[in-house]
């Protein structure tokens, strides 16, 4: 078989065991972008520029018209966790 047939065999077998809820795959709690932004004590207009993204983006986020997902949601966890190392990163 081709590596290309073995890629995705072995990727179905991964995703029949993260639906089974077994295999090394996490799975994390949805954040909710309003209570993470709140608990940081930030208006809209400063976590719009912590994530990277236009105010209308962010917005649409809390009003949940748009998903969050991948690298955007790592950075909602560390906000959440530690939003003085996120200004500091970001700092100019």
């Amino acid at each position: 078989m081709s590596t290309l047939g073995n890629d995705l065999l072995r990727s179905l077998g991964e995703a029949l065991a993260h639906a089974k809820g077994e295999g090394p795959a996490l799975v994390h709690a949805p954040l909710d972008p309003r209570q993470v932004r709140k608990r940081a004590r930030l208006k809209q207009t400063q976590m719009a520029p912590l994530m990277g993204m236009s105010l209308s983006g962010y917005r649409k986020w809390e009003q949940g018209t748009r998903s969050i997902s991948g690298p955007a949601a790592t950075l909602l966890r560390i906000i959440d966790k530690e939003p003085e190392a996120v200004r500091r990163a970001l700092k100019p």
